[in-house]
């Protein structure tokens, strides 16, 4: 299947006149520099001034290295809200002034995947040949991820393209914050979007591996979809607290303990729903970390396999943290057996959106718990630092630019 809609237009910049944006320099190298604005490029493109930013545990993946695509200067980050600032001829659901959400997810709208609602698999976005070579198949373009996501700079910036503005912008409801409208352009969705995928319904029990801000996420929406209880995996013991002040979780270390056996020992059959919110970056063996040393693997398979382990006989495991390549030891014998069904995915924010907001605007979910830190953008590579060694408590970070805290 392939699309007939046209893939975005290379950017184009004002070389007159510049803004600040977060750019990647290499591992554990990201600056506040001065770059060239961004110009409407296509007719369907709208530029939106930034109001208020913050850090990704995806980030982390470009932020140590670890994704293929990146080169010096790139414009980093894909969760922002802002004002419209100028729209293409094309753009037709938003005007100059109106207060916008960036979807993570750059989708076209018109593909056969996009009209599915399959958004972070529209077939327009990323002509990456990387990427087609790798997973047979391109994804969505990701705002922020290099190359081989599509090329899109990120939204780390004071101003921002955003392709297919129609499809890509949601707008904000007036009765919805900058502070709580941040959180849907990813975390929000992509922790609903686990709960989804795994079906996560009433009755159910469910553990959810990573108190980051996803895994945090997914634990809440479990709640609220109505799981019995919800198990929260960790090692980090101050956020697996959190997670338990926080969302009510029950909550293991597996730091100290085997989680399959300790998970086990709470239910004794097993989980309904497993749901990783962690991913590839975290080899807990030896032998998997000389793998990836020697380039023999790229993605740890230790968390999904403990999943397959601990869940129950035809259940479901769900991967929402990020793989992105090969991995090795994979227990598909598990797998098979018992009957389970496994599913993952990028986030589909387009079919979230308004349920979230709802959801805040009722009292229902109050997620801006997970805001921790407040910055100024000139402070983005400290937050970065913060985020990344979990530094003071650190969840999320709130990033506004420096002229809006001055104003107050």
């Amino acid at each position: 299947m392939t699309s007939k809609v046209k893939t975005p237009t290379k950017p184009q910049y004002d070389e007159s006149r510049t803004m600040k944006a977060v750019q990647w320099y290499g591992n554990k190298d990201v600056r506040v520099g001065e770059v060239p604005m961004p110009m409407l490029t296509d007719p369907t493109d709208a530029i939106i001034k930034v109001t208020a930013s913050t850090v990704c545990g995806s980030d982390l993946h470009v932020y140590h290295n670890l994704i293929p695509g990146m080169s010096k200067g790139c414009i980093m980050g894909h969760e922002s809200v802002g004002i419209v600032e100028e729209i293409g001829p094309e753009v037709k659901n938003f005007k100059k002034g109106d207060r916008v959400a960036i979807s993570a997810i750059a989708a076209c709208g018109k593909c056969e995947y996009c009209k599915r609602k399959e958004w972070s698999c529209c077939d327009t976005t990323n002509k990456s040949d990387a990427q087609a070579a790798l997973y047979g198949h391109n994804t969505g373009a990701l705002f922020g991820f290099g190359s081989s996501f599509g090329g899109l700079d990120g939204c780390q910036a004071e101003y921002v393209r955003v392709v297919f503005a129609d499809t890509n912008l949601f707008p904000i409801p007036a009765n919805i914050t900058d502070r709580q409208a941040i959180l849907v352009t990813d975390i929000l969705c992509t922790g609903y979007h686990g709960t989804e995928l795994a079906n996560v319904k009433t009755g159910d029990n469910v553990v959810v591996f990573g108190c980051g801000p996803v895994g945090l996420c997914a634990q809440m929406w479990a709640f609220y979809r109505g799981a019995k209880r919800v198990i929260a995996v960790d090692i980090d013991q101050q956020r697996l607290e959190f997670a338990h002040k926080h969302f009510g979780s029950e909550i293991v270390n597996s730091k100290n303990v085997d989680p399959v056996e300790a998970v086990k020992s709470l239910i004794p059959g097993g989980p309904d729903k497993v749901i990783d919110c962690v991913g590839f970056r975290f080899p807990d063996s030896l032998l998997h970390k000389v793998e990836q040393t020697l380039k023999l693997e790229s993605d740890s398979p230790n968390i999904v396999n403990s999943a397959i382990m601990m869940c129950r006989k035809n259940g479901v495991v769900t991967l929402i943290g990020d793989y992105t390549a090969y991995t090795n030891h994979f227990n598909i014998g598990a797998l098979m057996e018992k009957h389970l069904t496994m599913n993952g995915g990028q986030l589909w924010p387009h079919n979230y959106y308004k349920l979230i907001f709802e959801a805040i605007a009722n009292g229902k979910v109050h997620p801006t718990v997970l805001l921790t830190h407040d910055f100024t953008f000139s402070k983005f590579a400290e937050a970065y630092q913060q985020f990344d060694n979990h530094e003071a408590g650190i969840i999320k970070a709130f990033i506004i630019p420096d002229d809006l805290s001055k104003s107050g």
